[in-house]
């Protein structure tokens, strides 16, 4: 079983599970409040390698500032209005809701809705990064008719090196025990609107968590339009500039 913990950054909105969990309706005049049995925090402006990312944005590159630091990422792209850019990585911290454990038996990507790719300036992080860490995550194209969560291994590159093993459901989550799921999408050919669903059991209950973007589906689009390639920030002139950025 894959179990971790992972402290949030920023501030992220817990989301209840009860208008998509199974079993009976708690019966009316019920004393204390039912407890939830999962709930779940998100982010998702997770740059690979903590410094590599690319957002699409309805701007002349002369208006759009300096790229920020990976941790001031979701401010700086709410307030450009920025998509992201051929791919986006989704961390979700899921928690058992009381002390009755929740197996999560299943992850699933659902796609809602298709366009054609933005076509808008696409600006890229940073020039070139990489880290000896790569995670285990769930990896999902898309472009699929059908796409599919796949499970992908990872690998820690620091010392001798140790391959991380891919996150196999499935997963058991208690009060102690939070679960976090990274899901890396890709997208070429679409402007994608897209869900993570979560099949879970506790006890007699069952249901499917459907994990979004603060309540919005979270948003993908291919780089295929984007008018003269992605941008680079050159520090030495403050500015952007066309950049042949693989």
């Amino acid at each position: 079983m894959w179990i971790g913990a992972l402290v949030a950054l920023g501030t992220a909105a817990v989301l209840a599970v009860s208008a998509l969990r199974g079993g009976e309706p708690p019966s009316e005049g019920a004393g204390a409040p039912e407890v939830e049995p999962l709930s779940w925090t998100t982010r998702s402006h997770v740059w690979a390698g903590g410094c590599g990312h690319r957002y699409l944005i309805d701007r002349d590159p002369a208006e759009v500032p300096a790229p920020p630091v990976a941790q001031d990422a979701e401010r700086w792209a709410g307030e450009l209005d920025a998509v992201h850019g051929g791919s986006t990585i989704v961390e979700t911290t899921l928690r058992a809701g009381g002390r009755q454990a929740v197996v999560v038996e299943a992850v699933h990507v659902r796609v809602v809705e298709r366009r054609a790719p933005l076509a808008w300036p696409a600006f890229d992080m940073s020039a070139g990064c990489g880290g000896a860490l790569t995670p285990a995550a769930f990896t999902v194209d898309l472009d699929a008719d059908r796409p599919v969560a796949r499970p992908r291994d990872g690998y820690d590159g620091s010392g001798e090196g140790v391959e991380l093993p891919a996150p196999e459901p499935p997963f058991l989550v208690t009060e102690d025990e939070p679960l976090v799921l990274r899901v890396e999408a890709t997208a070429v050919d679409c402007d994608c609107d897209w869900y993570v669903e979560v099949d879970w059991a506790s006890g007699a209950d069952s249901g499917m968590a459907r994990i979004g973007d603060g309540g919005r589906p979270f948003r993908t689009s291919g780089l295929t339009a984007a008018p003269d390639g992605v941008h680079g920030y050159e520090y030495t002139e403050n500015r952007w500039v066309p950049a042949a950025v693989d």
